[in-house]
């Protein structure tokens, strides 16, 4: 196995993908939503912006710019990017919760 194919991103199912955030934000599972906005996550500072540019690259080989952190203001702004980059199983992911 080739070390791009160690890395190789998956696609993950939007679950997997809140499970993802809350693990990385260190928050409960459960306090965790698509419509969950930064301001309710404590830390989701610029810490945790950096930490979130940082992990999207490791494990999804998405490269954020810095230009483009300011968008991120809620869970679903996450779950956008991943759609976006086909890093989402899930059709549709928009949701009213």
């Amino acid at each position: 196995m080739t070390t791009e194919q160690a890395h190789s991103p998956r696609a993950i199912s939007v679950d997997e993908a809140l499970a993802w955030v809350a693990e990385m934000f260190e928050e409960p599972r459960e306090n965790v939503q698509a419509a969950t906005p930064r301001d309710e996550i404590p830390a989701w500072d610029s810490l945790g912006q950096l930490v979130l540019m940082a992990q999207l690259d490791e494990r999804f080989g998405i490269r954020l710019t810095e230009a483009e952190l300011p968008g991120l203001k809620s869970v679903q702004d996450i779950l956008d990017v991943l759609q976006r980059h086909d890093r989402l199983t899930d059709g549709s992911l928009r949701t009213s919760a």
